[in-house]
């Protein structure tokens, strides 16, 4: 989002003529954000044979889906019902990566049947692959290297504790079962979290992987996952992707000469591709003076954006409909009927009742978390592409929050009973 002239513009579209035309709440996408990251991972990997597979968990939206693959970027899914929205976008089941936490055989089964490329994350999985489908379906093995970098707790998947993963302490038992059902392990996969600063995780992990490729002569692909740290406020220490690229490329390519022939390398982006280029649009409610605080109470909450209540995140806040306004001090609290803090001493422009405010950063891990709890409607959704606002989720009614109930006339008589009392 740019500041022109006090006007807050995505594309040279005001943001407020945005708010008008869709009303609020309401999620504004900036492709040409998304695009720029895409473009960025590509400049910085450019001396591999790089492969993109956006993790469709961070913003799952068929529109995004389809200005991804539009881009030549593949797709990540954690489970088959997003794999299918992939599809309806255009995906072919070969450019989807199926990689499940703990699912039931039948979803394993019905990803095998529609022909996703298998990320295997245990070994009972490993062993009911190999005596259901023997060498028949190639798979990739995701390993629990044992490291632990990054940030929040809650998205830390790679350390020893992890759930996630074959841990590399259980090398020989995944060869042994590979060996004894003959298995095809066409890629190795490693995702250690999000936010790393540096390459630092992503060179010790691939030391992992490269060790471990000795034991799968006929690999195709070498998977990094992700984990790429973004900015969300200034002074934020990010990730260089650039030196990042040229680390982990210089590795790539050391290890493909010692394997003896050039294999893919897999990234699998998620917030990095569409964090930033996310807007979360509210209206304050009521401006409301206690003795110690102000609160700004804005027509969202935790339902439309959960972070900063699940993982403490801090979000960007901007007063659009008075950006010149004198600095106070505030507390943005939501509407949901627990505490629901957005920001706790946030210095922003004076908020009025009826200002309009966006929460920057939001593309990632925002709707795609969201609820209709205490039956609250989740918001529209907006991808601005090509300088023209698209309306891509319409705003849900009280129809959506009924819709899968069924009325049962079961209380029928006590009802009359009681209403005739």
């Amino acid at each position: 989002m740019q500041l022109n002239n006090q006007t807050y513009q995505i594309q040279g579209v005001d943001v407020l003529d945005i708010a008008d035309e869709f009303g609020l709440p309401l999620y504004v996408y900036d492709a040409d954000k998304i695009i720029e990251k895409i473009g960025l991972l590509r400049s910085s990997f450019a001396g591999v044979n790089l492969k993109i597979k956006y993790a469709a968990k961070a913003l799952t939206n068929v529109s995004i889906l389809k200005l991804m693959r539009q881009q030549g970027v593949e797709m990540d899914s954690v489970s088959v019902n997003e794999a299918r929205m992939g599809m309806l976008a255009g995906f072919s089941p070969s450019q989807i990566m199926f990689t499940p936490s703990g699912v039931s055989f039948g979803e394993i089964r019905e990803a095998i049947e529609l022909g996703l490329q298998l990320n295997v994350d245990s070994l009972p999985l490993l062993e009911w692959v190999g005596q259901n489908y023997g060498s028949q379906v190639p798979v990739s093995i995701r390993i629990n290297p044992h490291i632990s970098e990054g940030g929040n707790i809650k998205i830390s998947t790679g350390h020893a504790d992890s759930k996630f993963g074959i841990s590399i302490l259980q090398r020989a038992d995944m060869l042994a079962i590979v060996d004894q059902y003959q298995i095809s392990v066409a890629g190795l996969h490693i995702h250690t979290g999000s936010d790393f600063k540096n390459a630092n995780a992503f060179l010790k992990g691939a030391d992992v992987l490269f060790d471990l490729a000795s034991d799968y002569p006929n690999l195709t692909f070498i998977d990094f996952g992700s984990g790429f740290k973004v900015s969300y406020k200034e002074g934020d220490h990010i990730t260089d992707v650039a030196e990042l690229g040229r680390q982990v490329s210089a590795a790539f390519q050391n290890f493909c000469q010692q394997y003896g022939r050039e294999l893919e390398l897999w990234f699998e982006p998620g917030k990095f591709l569409v964090s930033e280029s996310g807007h979360l649009l509210v209206k304050t409610n009521i401006v409301k003076e206690n003795p110690t605080r102000t609160f700004v109470a804005v027509d969202s909450g935790l339902n439309h954006l959960i972070r900063p209540m699940m993982y403490d995140s801090y979000h960007d806040i901007k007063n659009i409909s008075n950006p010149a306004g004198s600095t106070k001090t505030y507390n943005v609290v939501g509407y949901i009927c627990e505490t629901d803090t957005f920001a706790t001493d946030r210095p922003l422009p004076e908020v009025r009742p009826g200002d309009v405010l966006s929460f920057e950063n939001a593309g990632a891990y925002g709707f795609s978390m969201s609820s209709n709890y205490n039956a609250r409607f989740r918001p529209a959704e907006v991808l601005v592409y090509e300088g023209k606002p698209y309306l891509i989720r319409q705003r849900e009614t009280f129809e959506d929050l009924l819709r899968g109930q069924v009325d049962v006339d079961i209380f029928s008589e006590e009802l009359r009973v009681m209403s005739e009392e």
